[in-house]
């Protein structure tokens, strides 16, 4: 939130200083991030006057002019048509920091003939936008400080910005006025009235507006004014130099009087062409999911279901609450406006503006609350700005819906200041401190204002006056000793996974490692992401440009940063979030690790090898256990385009959940990264993994079967294509109680079983719960081992 101390100061009637109200502010919560003095970069230059100007003999369009600025007669080649004897203009002297040009004056040549520094214009010391003459100053001494000469003549331009950081529980502060308040209440000046005198009607508005029934929770209450005969054109200069001061750019009167007023009193308003307003009514409603509409911004939307739309008899013409749309816009040929001051709710705004993805001044204050009981009031500030500055006539005021009732009170217990925030404040202090600040006091109880959503019960009245009596007052006492007993546990079970898969995957021999989360757009490509929808808007750098789509690019390209300092065999992990987009909740934390290289050092016996497909099972499925993953999982594949397509698995518990991927990282990943392979790794979604349905503090005891489990092999002669997974699952699935294991110990491809064939030999594990098992049940679980396997993959016993 930007503002000038002058427009603070129509709003508040202080001496106090920049620096004052700077701490002031900071002191209440509202914290001051930047104070800019336009006055300090124009320190530098100073007023001269153009004593002779001469033809350049080489440039048509450049005068040599002679300039006094108080050091004698200086040559500077100046090239603007306004150049001439006798003016007073503003000079740059060599050595001088251009801020509109971003240079540094020298000396230098221009076509053969020295110049000792420049005369400037008014958009290259960012006064305005004006470059087609020097300045010409109407009075000015020679040699005096252009800064000087501002503060005493145009004291707006030199106006000192300030910007505060608005925490989200006060939308009130969004607005000059909100801030005025909160400095009044302190004490460090007196609020100033803030009232209008409204428009005289001049007959019924031909503009009708209606609400849906069932959008009056979206949008309650609009109203509306129709001003005729008026004439759009530049805004005043004191409403340009406050839109530019706090980085806005002037368009026209229409426009800007929206974008000040937002800014001023924290009202967004629109202003309608209403003569592009189709079959004279408008109408707000849901969106159905279908609708577009081109924006203020010329970019087409696509409104989500549920959104709150404000249409005309040919369609959408507002995003209600975000922004309004190009075709009703004005323009400098407007003549006749409808201005709308309407009460959207905060969450559907916020919904309908991530959704769409637009950030609007508008949409960023609707969406944290604007004060709905000012939304009349407001109207007929806009309305008799226009009619002034612009002229034309008002019709009356047209109303749709009903200002919603947000009238609350809340006893105020002077006694809990102290308990609260330690604070002795006393009781007449209170109730003048929360009088300032708008609330009204009828006995014990604080009727809230209607700008104040975030207050919502007592305590907050005791935040309100221990923030005006300065939290800086607040002596440190010691705590009362705790309690005796064993504290609730505070970590919650994702928390605790991410714990123990911390410190399972460092016993394992991996290293942790902390990579960024940014990462460049060619290796966010790689694993899926590099869209606009994870683009960062201001990047460190190029290789910071969007958010890391998978923890693997990362721990990739520091395996090959180690692998070109001589380090070729390693094993790095990482638990962090991965994003999937750019939106929050749009991200999901992952465990991920890799192996590269050999799995030891190279000894005489031999033992060390490439690290491979099992190594990272293997690991994979010590973390999940560790996190409390389920025994019994299944592997499939199709994990995605950074694995190896042959040689990789998901770890799941149904093809839809999925608790961690592992195999070898695909060659051309390998490549792309500059990574020397073999490469393996693995990652694992802790949050997949389901919750114990009994939570306790304590292990359970181990269940050890006391009965003996007997192993059956079974050889099934297969087409070469069916994969063991299929084998192994029908077998499995014969007698789900009973079977407690299937492994595959052998396979045989050739010799006697022809071409296309193969032979998968299992070993199946039967664990009787109940009674030893004898050769007729044995036998009844072998024949439907067969049955089943036998229908799954189409093969046969083999005899």
């Amino acid at each position: 939130m930007k503002f000038t101390l002058s427009w603070l100061k129509s709003h508040l009637d202080t001496d106090a200083s920049v620096d004052e109200i700077a701490d002031t502010l900071t002191d209440l919560g509202l914290e001051v991030e930047g104070i800019e003095n336009p006055a300090a970069k124009l320190s530098d230059f100073i007023i001269g006057k153009v004593t002779a100007a001469e033809k350049h003999p080489d440039a048509d369009k450049l005068r040599v002019c002679t300039v006094d600025y108080g050091q004698g007669p200086t040559q500077i080649i100046c090239g603007a048509p306004n150049a001439r004897t006798g003016i007073t203009v503003v000079v740059a002297r060599p050595g001088t920091y251009i801020p509109g040009l971003d240079i540094t004056i020298s000396v230098g040549k221009i076509r053969g003939i020295e110049s000792h520094g420049m005369m400037a214009s008014e958009r290259e010391l960012e006064l305005s936008d004006e470059h087609d003459g020097i300045i010409e100053l109407p009075a000015g001494e020679i040699g005096q400080s252009f800064a000087d000469y501002l503060a005493e003549h145009d004291a707006a331009k030199v106006d000192p910005v300030i910007e505060i950081a608005i925490t989200p529980n006060r939308p009130d502060a969004l607005g000059v006025r909100g801030v005025a308040r909160d400095l009044a209440a302190r004490g460090l000046g007196t609020l100033k009235p803030c009232t209008v005198d409204p428009v005289p009607a001049s007959g019924p508005c031909p503009i009708s507006v209606t609400i849906d029934a069932d959008t009056l929770d979206q949008a309650p209450v609009f109203f509306g004014r129709l001003i005729t005969g008026v004439k759009n054109g530049p805004s005043p200069d004191w409403l340009q130099q406050q839109l530019r001061a706090i980085g806005l750019r002037p368009i026209s009167f229409l426009v800007d009087v929206t974008n000040w007023f937002t800014y001023d009193l924290n009202r967004p308003l629109h202003v309608f062409d209403a003569d592009k307003i189709t079959g004279g009514s408008l109408r707000l409603h849901r969106a159905s999911g279908e609708e577009s509409l081109q924006g203020l911004d010329e970019r087409d939307y696509t409104f989500p279901e549920g959104a709150t739309v404000i249409s005309d008899a040919e369609g959408p013409e507002s995003i209600a609450g975000v922004m309004g749309g190009l075709r009703t816009g004005v323009t400098a040929e407007t003549t006749n406006v409808f201005v709308e001051a309407a009460y959207f709710d905060p969450i559907r705004t916020a919904y309908t503006g991530r959704a769409m993805k637009i950030n609007s001044d508008a949409r960023y204050r609707f969406e944290r609350g604007i004060d709905p009981a000012f939304t009349p009031e407001g109207l007929e500030h806009a309305v008799r700005m226009i009619v002034d500055h612009a002229g034309g006539a008002a019709s009356e005021v047209v109303q749709a819906g009903a200002v919603p009732d947000t009238s609350r009170a809340y006893k105020l217990d002077t006694a809990r200041c102290s308990s609260l925030v330690g604070m002795d404040i006393p009781a007449d202090q209170q109730r003048a401190t929360l009088t300032a600040l708008g609330f009204t006091m009828e006995g014990d109880m604080a009727q809230v204002p209607s700008w104040r959503p975030d207050v919502q019960g007592e305590a907050d009245l005791v935040e309100e006056v221990a923030r005006m009596a300065s939290l800086t007052n607040l002596e440190p006492k010691p705590m009362a000793r705790a309690r005796a007993g064993v504290p609730e546990p505070v970590l919650t079970p994702m928390q605790n996974r991410l714990r123990m898969a911390r410190r399972t995957t460092a016993a394992l021999g991996y290293n942790e490692c902390v990579t960024y989360s940014f990462i460049d757009k060619a290796a966010a490509t790689l694993f899926g992401g590099g869209d606009d929808a994870t683009m960062l808007a201001n990047p460190i750098s190029s290789e910071m440009s969007h958010m890391r789509p998978s923890v693997l690019p990362g721990l990739l390209q520091a395996a090959a940063r180690n692998q070109a300092r001589g380090l070729s065999n390693m094993a790095l992990f990482e638990a962090g979030d991965a994003f999937h987009g750019g939106e929050p909740g749009e991200q999901h934390t992952v465990v991920t690790g890799i192996l590269v290289g050999k799995t030891g050092p190279k000894d005489v016996h031999g033992t060390s090898r490439d690290v491979d497909v099992y190594d990272a099972k293997a690991d994979a499925e010590a973390i999940l256990t560790a996190m409390g993953a389920p025994a019994k999982v299944q592997i499939l594949r199709d994990a995605g385009a950074e694995w190896h397509p042959g040689r990789h698995g998901k770890i799941c518990l149904g093809p839809k959940k999925v608790l961690g991927v592992f195999g070898e990282i695909h060659p051309k990943i390998l490549t792309a990264l500059d990574v020397k392979g073999p490469v393996v790794g693995f990652t694992l979604y802790p949050a997949e993994i389901p919750l114990p349905k009994k939570q306790t503090a304590n292990r359970g005891a181990a269940s050890i079967p006391d009965l003996q489990a007997v192993e059956r092999d079974f050889a099934f002669v297969v087409d070469a294509g069916v994969e063991a997974l299929t084998l192994v699952n029908a077998a499995a699935g014969a007698d789900k109680a009973l079977i407690e294991d299937v492994r595959v110990f052998d396979e045989f491809i050739g010799g006697s079983l022809g071409e296309g064939k193969k032979s998968l030999a299992v070993t199946v594990r039967l664990q009787p719960k109940d009674a030893t098992l004898k050769d007729a049940d044995i036998e009844a679980v072998s024949t439907k081992i067969v049955d089943k396997v036998t229908k799954a993959t189409g093969g046969t016993l083999r005899g």
